[in-house]
């Protein structure tokens, strides 16, 4: 008697787990939109092998949401190229370098050129430091050779070390105006140096290069700053720049729409907040 209970019970248990496992099977089916299990394949190829079966709750939900729904919601404004340039830019702010190395293939696919990817991670040397992008320049140049690319790229400098200032304050005009014309003069004495260096280093030696134009440039700025967090004074001042060459509030607000899947919300609704702030002060 006590062996053919222990028998009905070990067969309860695994007709249970056949029938639990089946069923997460059919609500993983039916319940990933088609749309959202191929952009997720494609981005993450390792999600159906990987994720589906270890994950599935979890790959339920984010697929639907990351894949589908959030792509819905802003596709009028964002086209797939430029949604995947700010999606590693947005990768590099905060220091995802796991998901940029599983999504740049796709990029790529999407048309995002080796050369946009590699100005993307140079420029972000920048807002980030090296510290933090040195990890993203060896991933970049895995995957980029990984793909069939021949490093080095095709030079993109327009500078000289002696010309670099000069042309990195007329990018700064670009991107700002006629005030920022002398900008690298301003300040206290014992830190005008740094204004100077914004000029001749980051507008001379990144903004003036070739690959991206300006308009480019400050949108994946604005991804960098907004995913990363804690530079909201910043961020203010590019969105700014980001209306001066023709971002506008609403496609702002989509890319970080986009973005948010990758960055969460307290970064998302912070940057919403600066754009707000950027509006009330131009009316």
């Amino acid at each position: 008697m006590i062996y053919l209970r222990c028998f009905q019970l070990v067969a309860v248990m695994v007709l249970w787990a056949v029938t639990a496992t089946a069923q997460n099977d059919l609500n993983m089916k039916n319940e990933i939109s088609a749309t959202a299990k191929e952009r997720m394949t494609r981005m993450f190829p390792q999600a159906e092998t990987d994720w589906m079966k270890e994950d599935p709750e979890f790959v339920e939900r984010f697929a639907n949401f990351a894949f589908d729904e959030v792509v819905a919601q802003t596709e009028k404004l964002l086209d797939n190229r430029t949604r995947h340039i700010c999606y590693l830019a947005t990768l590099l702010g905060c220091q995802g370098i796991d998901a940029f190395k599983a999504i740049l293939p796709e990029a790529l696919r999407q048309g995002v050129s080796p050369i946009e990817v590699k100005e993307i991670v140079y420029q972000a040397t920048a807002y980030l430091g090296m510290g933090r992008v040195m990890p993203f320049i060896n991933a970049t140049n895995e995957v980029l050779k990984a793909e069939g690319v021949q490093l080095p790229l095709a030079p993109q400098t327009q500078t000289s070390m002696q010309n670099r200032r000069e042309k990195g304050s007329e990018a700064q005009v670009g991107c700002f105006g006629e005030g920022m014309k002398d900008f690298w003069k301003s300040g206290p004495e014992d830190s005008r140096h740094i204004n100077k260096w914004l000029a001749d280093n980051c507008f001379g030696d990144w903004y003036t290069r070739t690959g991206m134009d300006l308009k480019m440039r400050e949108l994946i700025t604005f991804c960098f700053l907004a995913a990363q967090g804690g530079c909201e004074p910043q961020l203010k001042g590019h969105i700014a720049g980001n209306y001066h060459v023709g971002n506008n509030k609403d496609f702002l607000i989509a890319v970080i729409s986009s973005n948010l899947p990758f960055i969460g919300y307290p970064r998302t609704l912070n940057a919403l907040n600066c754009i707000r702030e950027v509006e009330a002060a131009n009316k």
